[in-house]
């Protein structure tokens, strides 16, 4: 037999109040969404807010780079001389084996996890756009650097004051060092933030960028070093210093600062004009590499 009709009223919608309360604070925007991220990214760096394992890298080459400033120092002091037996902008030169490492290892960190595990598009759903994303990991990455080469510079300076050195000199030398470790900072962190950006693959960035920094900077060491003689490498070996981001930097701090002395294998930009080329092709490098990762972000 037909069932007669369902005449029951139909089920209506129950709202239930279970205390959920709009948010009603300031909306702090991009700005402090970049600076957010920048931090973060500058903590990682170093390991910081990670894992144990993550920190024994960058803290084992940070301790690499001051401890033997602290040995200079104690050695200066012991032996009672008037000034520091090594140039601050020396020192930096002689890091370079640590600049790629720490590149290396930290770059990928900074940027192919992202890619890798596909949080990328996350940060563009937040108020931030993709050129404050760029800034910030390209500003995290060269802060991280420049701490790392400052910090020799600090015990040095420190050292040569407490043992009574002279101040101006001093001084002076510790600002060269300053303007050498921010163009560290910048001129070989602008090559290792490009090709990390390239892959997804922490493992592939890694050995490109220490494959690529450790053979230019190689390549170019060993053809100042062949052509050079008692007294000073030719002018034409010194343009092959254009290859390597580490060897481009020691070679335009000496040739400005009038560093180095008269050692044989002394990098230098060759004359007036080898001073401005390797000056624009430095920040030619640092202007690219940050216009090419606009462009690695567009469409991400």
């Amino acid at each position: 037999m037909p069932q007669p009709p369902d005449t029951r009223p139909a089920d209506t919608g129950v709202i239930h109040d279970i205390g959920y309360r709009g948010y009603a604070g300031p909306r702090l925007g991009r700005g402090y969404a970049t600076r957010s991220l920048f931090t973060q990214s500058l903590r990682a760096a170093y390991g910081l807010g990670r894992s144990g394992k993550s920190k024994v890298l960058p803290m084992l080459l940070l301790g690499v780079v001051t401890v033997p400033a602290m040995i200079f120092v104690a050695a200066a002091v012991y032996l009672k001389r008037p000034e520091l037996p090594v140039e601050y902008a020396g020192y930096l030169s002689s890091l370079g084996l640590v600049v790629s490492i720490f590149l290396a290892s930290q770059a990928p960190v900074l940027l192919s996890r992202d890619l890798r595990h596909h949080t990328v598009p996350l940060y563009f759903s937040r108020p931030i756009t993709r050129a404050d994303y760029v800034r910030a990991k390209f500003g995290a990455m060269a802060c991280a650097q420049f701490l790392l080469m400052a910090a020799p510079l600090l015990v040095l300076y420190a050292g040569a004051l407490l043992a009574g050195m002279d101040f101006g000199h001093n001084t002076g030398h510790f600002l060269y060092g300053l303007a050498a470790a921010v163009l560290y900072a910048l001129v070989p962190t602008s090559v290792a933030v490009v090709i990390a950006a390239s892959t997804p693959r922490r493992g592939f960035g890694v050995a490109a960028i220490m494959g690529y920094l450790a053979v230019s900077s190689t390549i170019s060491a060993v053809v100042v070093g062949i052509n050079g003689n008692p007294f000073k490498s030719p002018d034409p070996a010194q343009w092959t210093s254009l290859i390597s981001p580490t060897g481009l930097v020691e070679a335009l701090v000496n040739e400005l600062f009038g560093l180095g002395g008269d050692a044989p294998d002394r990098r230098h930009a060759p004359g007036g004009i080898g001073l401005t080329v390797f000056a624009l092709v430095a920040a030619a490098m640092v202007a690219g590499a940050y216009r090419i990762l606009l462009r690695r972000y567009k469409n991400v």
